[in-house]
């Protein structure tokens, strides 16, 4: 059960407006001024908060200031009601991080709808979306409408790269992100020397490209084709103004590139601080992991060994070298090129 807490210096007005809350089913808290507003939005971290702007004490402005500043209450959701309708009040409250106002007076309906609106906005950037198109456009649907995603869906096209393909490089201007259809892509930073490192491996649904067009205007990272691939592609003139212009819609990407770039730290550690043997199983079984099907016969991987010796951050003939450790000790075959995984239970436990 979602709960609000109702900041209002009207006794009249707060106790309808809780009634009404009440009876709609939420847990409601109240009180008559910012101050103390500001002390019980950090007690019991409501689901929303609906504050009056003028009050005594501490204003709505200056609570919403002050809920701003501590990392427990910012991103609670926050609805100005007030009496006041003037123009410039409203943008104040807006410009400030308030995500909706409703003026005095108001209808039950209004309220509700405004309440229930946000909530479920709430709930949206609290899902876990699938790190693919389907995933992206669900989310876009959740935060932008069904039109937003209509817009965002129409007219893309498809567009076919061949086996070892480079779809962007390293420094490129950030023109926009991706999304596979059919195939596999890897993304690569490249070494002055030459030397690549694989960042990551994506297949069929995945999308890719997105941080770049937030972090910055270049590409960071290459990215090429696996296998003869379809990928969409999706300008940056499109996306970007959706994540700019809505704070939820940033507040989720922003939450994606932390997952990432902690994925990418720990990678770095691992690089760092890991043997050889247990960085090659770790890759194994990284990969059987994220490419494995319903199948049930044993999981083979059919990367080169320059690719594989990229994913592990080692020498190619380090790698090749530990491949025939792992075969004579029975934890994985190699036959044809193709590297078949045996003891799956060995390789993700393996200490050293």
């Amino acid at each position: 059960m979602n709960s609000i807490l109702l900041i209002e210096d009207n006794r009249d007005v707060r106790e309808n407006t809780a009634e009404i809350l009440e009876m709609a089913g939420y847990i409601v808290y109240t009180t008559d001024n910012g101050k103390k507003g500001v002390d019980m939005a950090t007690k019991h971290l409501p689901d929303l908060i609906i504050c009056d702007i003028m009050m005594p004490v501490l204003d709505g402005y200056g609570t919403l200031h002050l809920l701003s500043k501590n990392p427990d209450t910012a991103n609670i959701p926050f609805i100005f009601l007030t009496a006041k309708t003037e123009r410039s009040d409203m943008r104040k409250g807006m410009e400030m991080g308030a995500d909706d106002y409703i003026t005095k007076p108001f209808d039950k309906l209004e309220l509700l709808n405004a309440v229930e609106s946000r909530l479920k906005k709430v709930e949206s950037l609290k899902k876990e979306y699938e790190q693919s198109f389907d995933g992206l456009s669900t989310f876009v649907a959740d935060m932008g409408g069904k039109n937003a995603l209509q817009k965002f869906l129409q007219n893309k096209k498809v567009n076919h790269y061949k086996k070892k393909e480079t779809i962007y490089m390293e420094g490129n201007f950030a023109s926009g992100m991706y999304c596979i259809v059919k195939g596999k892509v890897k993304t690569y930073k490249t070494h002055q020397y030459g030397k690549d490192l694989i960042i990551d491996l994506l297949q069929d649904g995945q999308f890719f490209g997105y941080a770049d067009i937030l972090l910055g205007d270049r590409y960071s990272e290459s990215a090429q084709a696996l296998e003869d691939s379809e990928i969409i592609y999706i300008p940056r003139d499109e996306i970007q103004p959706l994540i700019l212009n809505n704070r939820d819609v940033a507040g989720k990407f922003l939450r994606i590139l932390t997952k990432n770039l902690a994925d990418r730290h720990e990678q770095m550690l691992k690089i760092a601080y890991s043997s050889v043997r247990r960085r090659v199983a770790e890759a194994l079984i990284y990969l059987q992991d994220k490419f494995k099907t319903e199948n049930t016969e044993p999981f083979k991987i059919a990367l080169t060994r320059e690719e594989l010796a990229n994913i592990v951050g080692t020498a190619t003939e380090s790698l090749i070298r530990t491949l025939s450790d792992f075969k004579d000790e029975k934890l994985i075959d190699i036959k044809e090129g193709k590297i078949y995984i045996l003891n799956e239970t060995k390789l993700r436990h393996m200490k050293s």
